[in-house]
């Protein structure tokens, strides 16, 4: 029998090939190796976004990213966090176990009440703008990963907090009742993740403004990758492709052979920086066309793309209500 994984994805707007890469791609290989589930963490994404038309927006275009990105719903399970009310059972039930002060230790609490103090406020003045969603997250965060009693939880390193809480209170809940009731989770570190450039040479991220968006329309592709900085080398002068930002990018799109041909073009000289910004566009749209295309299937047909998660949810309910009457059972609500 294969081990569990579960992946949670909070739908944060347009997807980028950052994305792709550093989340998506990595995440759907696992479900080579384990029996794979994936859920799209809505309850979540409401601490921070209140426009309803956003939200749900934006909740089926990552589903639709997700799906065109490769992941079969025949395969795995994949549903949305919303449609799975034993989730927010459990959470009520872990709140009883949870210590305050390991709210209080929550990385993203933390870094809230630091904003705050950066900003010169004092006191209780520190918690102003701090819901108790996402004071409680890690909660929600733990019965999420726990309910559907899973092995292992692929994070980067700044994410471990999150498991090693989902461990806390699996520990503290077993302790109390003498026996196994919840499995303990383990974080599978990804360190080999890819870490993508964005068009300013920092890492991809919204929040620098400098992404290649996943799904653009080839003109919009094209003219996104045209605005990649570049140093002022003249076309004559040879260029080292380890320093270029536009070759690590054509790295993640291009096989073998073609990295060393393009490789030998920069050494050679005689290249500017706008032919290499065309051979990496031809190796990106080449990769992204078909993936765009499903995505484009995919969000002309809502209640289609509804259908599937609606199927995804089906699976996973029967699992997490198993594991809300084993808790149950152990408290002494269920006799």
């Amino acid at each position: 029998m294969k081990k569990i994984s579960l992946t949670g994805i909070k739908p944060t707007g347009d997807l980028h090939i950052g994305n792709y890469f550093g989340a998506i791609k990595p995440a759907l290989e696992l479900a080579e190796e384990y029996d794979a589930r994936y859920f799209i963490a809505d309850y979540h994404a409401l601490n921070t976004m209140k426009d309803p038309k956003e939200l749900n927006s934006t909740i089926r275009q990552v589903a639709a990213g997700w799906l065109a990105g490769g992941l079969n719903p025949e395969k795995v399970i994949f549903y949305r966090q919303s449609s799975i009310p034993e989730v927010f059972e459990l959470t009520t039930m872990f709140m009883a176990f949870t210590a305050k002060g390991l709210m209080n230790r929550a990385h993203a609490y933390k870094d809230a009440i630091n904003k705050n103090k950066e900003n010169g406020k004092t006191g209780e003045e520190t918690d102003s703008g701090i819901n108790m969603g996402l004071f409680t997250y890690p909660v929600l965060m733990a019965a999420d990963i726990i309910i559907f009693d899973s092995d292992i939880v692929p994070v980067g390193k700044d994410q471990v907090q999150h498991i090693e809480m989902a461990q806390d209170i699996a520990q503290s809940i077993n302790a109390n009742y003498g026996q196994q009731v919840l499995k303990i989770p383990q974080a599978a570190v990804q360190k080999d993740v890819a870490v993508v450039p964005g068009l300013d040479g920092r890492k991809m991220s919204k929040s620098y403004g400098n992404i290649i968006p996943l799904f653009a329309p080839e003109k919009t592709l094209r003219k996104t990758i045209m605005r990649i900085t570049t140093n002022s080398q003249s076309v004559e002068e040879p260029k080292d492709p380890d320093t270029s930002q536009i070759f690590q990018l054509y790295k993640l799109f291009s096989n073998a052979d073609e990295q060393a041909a393009l490789a030998n073009r920069y050494r050679a000289g005689g290249m500017g920086w706008g032919e290499a910004k065309e051979e990496l566009f031809q190796a990106v749209n080449r990769l992204l066309t078909p993936i765009r295309e499903r995505y484009e299937t995919y969000m002309a047909d809502i209640p289609a793309l509804d259908k599937i998660l609606e199927q995804g949810a089906q699976k996973a309910r029967p699992i997490a209500a198993a594991t809300v009457k084993r808790l149950r059972k152990a408290a002494g609500i269920d006799l």
